[in-house]
Order: C-alpha cells, then sequence, then structure tokens
C-alpha cells in the first residue's frame, strides 16, 4: 500500500517506515527536511500545516493510508480532515498513554480505562485530538493508537529527559540521579522496533477502523531496575537517590506534568485487545537486551550523543535541594 507519513524521523517513525517498507509498502514522507529522508521513501518537503500549498504533491502520492506522528492540536487534523477526507482507506492517529486517568484506577490498563489526565496539558491535547476525531469519523476511516515510553538506538530513558546520551553520560562520571518517590513504581519501556509490529499489523486492517489501542511492551520494571540496567550497560554503578514527587514538584514546578502526569504513576499495560487483531505482536527485546544495543550504537556515534545541559540543570537542582532539606 501507499502510506504517507505525517512527520517520519522521529524516535517511533522511523522505526515503523523501515518495517513497512521492509514489507513492501511504499513509504511516503511530508517532512520539513530539518533530517534526511532515506532514498528508497518518497520525500515531500513542506509543513502540514500548509497542505494546501502540497495538494499537487500530496495527489500526486495518492496514499491510501496517512499515519500522523505530528497531530497535536486538533486544528492540526481539521487541516488533515479537509485534505484527505473520502480519499484514504485508513487514518492512523498517533496519540499516547497519557490520555489514560492519573492516578490510574486500577492495573493492567486496558482501552476501556478512563480518560482524563488533569496534570499535563499534553496528554488534554492528545486527548482532545482523539475527541476531535470521535466527531468527525464521516468518510474518515480513523484508527487511534497510544504509545507508551517508548525508545530506540538514539534514546536513553530516564524520568528527566530520555533523547540522547545526557543522562548516560551523567552515569558515567559517577554523579548522582534520582527517581521519584520510593522506586517502587512500575514503569514500562517498549523499543520501538517491537511497537512498530503493532502499527504495521494495525494497517489496513477493516478491524482497527474506529478503535483505539495502546501498544507497549508486557515488562514492567521499576525505575531503580531501570537506571541500574543502565548503569551495568556502561559498566558503572549507579548512585540513586529517592526523592518524594511533591518534593520534585516543588523545586521545579514544571515537572508536573512529566512527573504525576506519567513518570511517577505504575503503568502497567494489557495488550490483549491488539493481540487479537495483530497476533504476530510480540515485544521481543527485553529492556536488558535494548539498553545495551542503545549504548553500543551511542558509544560509536559520539556526533549522535544529542547532550542536553538542562538534563544536568534538573537533576542538579533537584538534587541540591533535597540535600538542603534532608540535612539542614
Amino acid at each position: 500500500m501507499r502510506i504517507l507519513f505525517l512527520g517520519g524521523t522521529g524516535n517511533l517513525s522511523t522505526a515503523c517506515a523501515a518495517l513497512l517498507h521492509e514489507q513492501g509498502h511504499q513509504v511516503q514522507i511530508l517532512s520539513r527536511g530539518r533530517k534526511p529522508v532515506p532514498p528508497h521513501y518518497l520525500a515531500i518537503q513542506g509543513d502540514r500545516h500548509d497542505l494546501p500549498r502540497l495538494s499537487d504533491q500530496i495527489a500526486s502520492a495518492n496514499p491510501e493510508v496517512v499515519i500522523d506522528w505530528i497531530g497535536f492540536e486538533p486544528a492540526d487534523l481539521e487541516l488533515t480532515h479537509a485534505a484527505f477526507r473520502g480519499r484514504l482507506r485508513q487514518y492512523i492517529y498517533i496519540s499516547s498513554a497519557t490520555v489514560y486517568q492519573r492516578p490510574v484506577p486500577r492495573l493492567p490498563i486496558t482501552e476501556s480505562t478512563p480518560l482524563g489526565n488533569p496534570f499535563w496539558d499534553y496528554a488534554q491535547r492528545k486527548l482532545a485530538c482523539e475527541e476531535w476525531l470521535n466527531g468527525h469519523r464521516d468518510g474518515f476511516p480513523c484508527t487511534i493508537i497510544r504509545p507508551s515510553h517508548t525508545y530506540s538506538h538514539l534514546w536513553v530513558p530516564n524520568p528527566v529527559s530520555s533523547a540522547g546520551y545526557s543522562f548516560a553520560a551523567r552515569l558515567e562520571r559517577g554523579e548522582p540521579v534520582y527517581v521519584p518517590d520510593d522506586g517502587t513504581s512500575l514503569w514500562t519501556l517498549t523499543a520501538a522496533t517491537d511497537f512498530a509490529v503493532g502499527v504495521a499489523g494495525l494497517v489496513g486492517r477493516e478491524e482497527a477502523l474506529g478503535e483505539a489501542f495502546h501498544i507497549t511492551s508486557d515488562e514492567a520494571l521499576t525505575w531503580p531496575q531501570i537506571i541500574r540496567e543502565t548503569g551495568a550497560a556502561l559498566g558503572v554503578e549507579p548512585d540513586i537517590v529517592p526523592v518524594p514527587t511533591d518534593f520534585i514538584c516543588g523545586v521545579l514546578p514544571e515537572l508536573k506534568g512529566n512527573l504525576k502526569g506519567d513518570k511517577a504513576n505504575s503503568l502497567v499495560f494489557d495488550n490483549s485487545k491488539l493481540i487479537r487483531i495483530v497476533p504476530e505482536f510480540g515485544c521481543r527485546k527485553p529492556f536488558a537486551v535494548g539498553i545495551r544495543e542503545s549504548i553500543s550504537w551511542l558509544r560509536e556515534h559520539p556526533g549522535d550523543h544529542n547532550l542536553n545541559p538542562k538534563v544536568d540543570a534538573t537533576i542538579g537542582a533537584v538534587l541540591s535541594a533535597w540535600d538542603k532539606h534532608s540535612h539542614p
């Protein structure tokens, strides 16, 4: 099939494009051109907010399926709806598992878990997009996909910011890091290559139309386990400091959404709805394997470390305040 990605050079979309191409689909990618598009894909350079100007290129591409990775506001979807209504076999919207209710009423999370995240505006915007789509299904056959915390060879997952090597570099220097609360909450990490199997399995499936699915690993680890596994991949023993979530958010209020709305919660998922339609789905890459692949790749590609000084500044500010609070 002809599959158009709106955005296609990110952590998840890159893995999905690669698998769909491998399966024989024609992959088309609309992006702003900030990152190179592999030559075996059809590249359309432009802004998704200016689809009318790109109408001739889109008409020439004639996609059967659109996968939207960069729809963050209902206004984004209005333009897409106007451009593709009545022309698609399927529109796949990439939402987020952050739309589920926080605190989560019970585990594991299923697609029938209540929605509504009062702590994070990102989750609220994603839910608003889902609600907009549910009200505009006529001529717009839609499937909603909700990823949770995913990672690839470019990511080192942690509670602050996972893109790049910054967190790993801090561990290598022997500097302490924090985990929210007592470190006993369970967290789910999904390799992008495993996530791609779920997405590819839903492409073109009539049973998926009008439905929402999360796609996650069934492996749940605590944050200390995740960080120690990362340390083992680096060959270091991490210095991990538990800090109450409320204290962290008091020091840096901007972390409230990321923590209370996401990473300070226990999140364990039931993927049985997906597996009923995509029986080949399964998370074959445990985190112990995936993080070693990420660390190995990043060490071999220092130019892709994408070091972010805000990661160190955030961790340092929280730990400094906690030390003063704990040892007045």
